[in-house]
C-alpha cells in the first residue's frame, strides 16, 4: 500500500529530503500511521531513521533555519532522542534500534538496528506500522505484522510472543487495555492470556506511570470496558484492590437478600457518568464511590446486608489510594474525596423531602461542584424497576429546581458565614484549637438553617452567648 497524500505532507516531504541528503532511511511511525488508517486526527509525529536520529533532527533544524523558518532543537541524551519544534508542532526523532531486557528491570539494553528491529520492539501491531518518507518510496506503508488487518478486525495484538512483549515492558499490559478502551477494540486471546500470565510483572512499574495509564483509561470513550478488562486480566488487583474486591467480596450469592454485585453496579455507574461528563476525576469518583461498602458491610437477620457509613469510609479510602498511587494531593484529591463522601446526600434529601436548609447544606458542602455531584448521584440510580427509577428521577428534578433557585440568589455569598475562624480567635483570645472549630460549626449551622441573618452583629450575638462574653 502506498499513500498518495499524507497529513502534513509538506513537512513530511521536507523531512524525507533531509534524510535523502544524509543517505538515511526515514519513516513516520506509530500512532500517526495508526490514526491515519482510522481516519483520526493526530499531529503527534514520530520519526524513525536508520542512522543517528539526533543527527537527523539537527540537520532538519538547520534546513528549516536556512529557509528562514523558526525552529528549535532539544536533545534528550538519556533516551537517544531529539525533538524539533517548528510550525507550531513538536516532532520526535529517534534512530532505529533493537532492545533487550534483564528480567528485573524495565531499562533496556539498546543497540542500533534496522527498521524491522525497531518494529519488533513496538507494543502492538497497530502501532508497529511505518510509512517511508524517502523521495523514491514516499508514502509506502511497511506493515510486517499485519497491523492493517488488525485495525480492520478491531484487534489489539502484540507483534511478537506476548510473554516477551509484556515481560520486557509490563506497562504495555495497561496500554493494551487503554487502546481497547479508547478504540473499542478487543484484545487478541493469546495477547490477553499473556497479560494474565505476566500481571505480577506490573510490580516493577512506578506508581506514577500506572496512574497515568489509569487516568487515560478513565478518559477514554468506554472507561467501563477498560476497568472490566483490568479486572479480568488480574491487573486491577495489583494496584487498585479496593475496586477488584467489590466483585470478589461482593458476589451475588447474597442476591437472595437484595445484595447485587457491587462491582457490576460500579461499572454501570461509571458508564452513566461517562455518558454525561468527560471529566476523568469525576469518572474516578464514580469508580471509587462504593469502595467503602466492603469494610462496612454487615448482615442483619431479616433485613439483609447494610452498608451504613460506607460513604465516609470510602472517602477515607480515597485518601489512601491517592497517596499509594502517587496521584496529585491537591484539589483533585479534595474533589474526589468530597464526591465519594457526599454521593448519597442528594438521594437522601430528595427522598426525605427537599427543604431550604437541606439544599443550602448540600450546595455549601459541595464546595462549588454541585453539578458534578448531581451527575454522580443520578448516575447511581441503577435500579431495574421502572416505577422506582421514575420516582427517583422526579425527586431529583425537584431537587435541581430548588438548587437553581438558590444559585440565582448567590448562595456562596449568602451562606458562607461572614465571621471567620481568625475573627473568632481574635475576639475571644483563642489559639487554634478544637473550640474554634466548634464555634465555626455553630454559626455555619445557624446560617444554613436560615435562623439568623448572615451579618457580623447577629453571628457575634450567638458566639457571645456561647462564650458568655460581655
Amino acid at each position: 500500500m502506498t499513500f498518495k497524500t499524507l497529513p502534513y505532507q509538506d513537512i513530511l516531504k521536507e523531512i524525507g529530503q533531509v534524510a535523502d541528503s544524509l543517505k538515511y532511511e526515514c519513516y513516520v511511525v506509530g500512532g500517526f500511521v495508526r490514526d491515519l488508517l482510522l481516519k483520526r486526527d493526530n499531529d503527534d509525529i514520530d520519526i524513525v531513521v536508520v542512522g543517528k536520529g539526533t543527527v537527523m533532527a539537527k540537520e532538519y533544524v538547520d534546513y528549516l533555519r536556512s529557509k528562514g523558518i523558526k525552529a528549535k532543537y532539544s536533545l534528550f541524551e538519556n533516551f537517544g532522542t531529539a525533538q524539533v519544534k517548528a510550525y507550531d508542532m513538536e516532532i520526535e526523532f529517534v534512530g532505529a534500534r533493537k532492545e533487550s531486557y534483564e528480567r528485573g528491570s524495565r531499562k533496556p539494553i539498546v543497540e542500533e538496528g534496522t527498521l524491522r528491529d525497531d518494529q519488533l520492539r513496538r507494543d502492538f501491531t497497530i502501532n508497529a506500522m511505518a510509512i517511508c518518507l524517502n523521495g523514491k518510496h514516499f508514502g509506502k506503508l511497511i506493515d510486517p505484522f499485519h497491523g492493517v488487518d488488525d485495525l480492520e478486525n478491531q484487534i489489539i495484538r502484540t507483534p511478537v510472543n506476548p510473554d516477551i512483549t509484556f515481560s520486557d515492558d509490563p506497562l504495555r499490559q495497561l496500554r493494551a487495555v487503554r487502546f481497547a478502551s479508547k478504540l473499542d477494540f478487543d484484545i487478541d486471546l493469546s495477547t490477553f492470556e499473556g497479560i494474565k500470565r505476566n500481571a505480577d510483572r506490573l510490580s516493577i512499574i512506578s506508581e506514577e506511570r500506572i496512574n497515568t495509564e489509569l487516568m487515560k483509561i478513565l478518559a477514554s470513550d468506554n472507561p467501563s470496558k477498560g476497568i472490566h478488562l483490568l479486572f479480568d486480566s488480574n491487573l486491577l488487583d495489583k494496584f487498585l484492590p479496593e475496586v477488584s474486591k467489590l466483585y470478589t467480596d461482593g458476589r451475588t450469592e447474597k442476591i437472595t437478600h437484595g445484595h447485587k454485585n457491587i462491582f457490576h453496579h460500579t461499572l454501570e455507574v461509571l458508564s452513566n457518568v461517562a455518558s454525561r461528563s468527560t471529566d476523568p476525576w469525576l469518572r474516578l469518583a464514580a469508580l471509587l464511590h462504593d469502595i467503602g461498602k466492603i469494610p462496612t458491610r454487615r448482615y442483619v437477620p431479616g433485613t439483609g446486608y447494610t452498608f451504613q457509613g460506607h460513604e465516609t469510609a470510602g472517602a477515607n479510602m480515597v485518601d489512601v489510594i491517592f497517596r499509594r498511587l502517587k496521584l496529585p494531593l491537591d484539589e483533585h484529591l479534595t474533589f474526589v474525596h468530597n464526591m465519594v463522601r457526599l454521593h448519597m446526600r442528594p438521594q437522601s434529601i430528595a427522598s426525605e423531602g427537599v427543604t431550604d436548609s437541606g439544599v443550602r447544606r448540600l450546595v455549601f458542602d459541595a464546595d462549588g461542584h454541585i453539578d458534578e455531584l448531581l451527575i454522580l448521584a443520578e448516575s447511581d440510580i441503577t435500579t431495574g424497576k421502572l416505577a422506582r427509577k421514575e420516582k427517583f428521577i422526579a425527586q431529583y428534578e425537584e431537587l435541581k429546581k430548588r438548587i437553581e433557585e438558590l444559585k440565582q440568589a448567590d448562595f456562596v455569598r449568602t451562606f458562607q458565614p461572614c465571621v471567620s475562624g481568625n475573627d473568632i480567635m481574635e475576639r475571644y483570645g483563642l489559639a487554634p484549637c478544637k473550640k474554634v472549630g466548634e464555634l465555626k460549626q455553630i454559626i455555619k449551622d445557624a446560617v444554613l438553617d436560615g435562623t439568623v441573618d448572615n451579618t457580623p452583629e447577629k453571628l457575634y450575638e450567638i458566639l457571645d452567648k456561647e462564650m458568655n462574653y460581655k
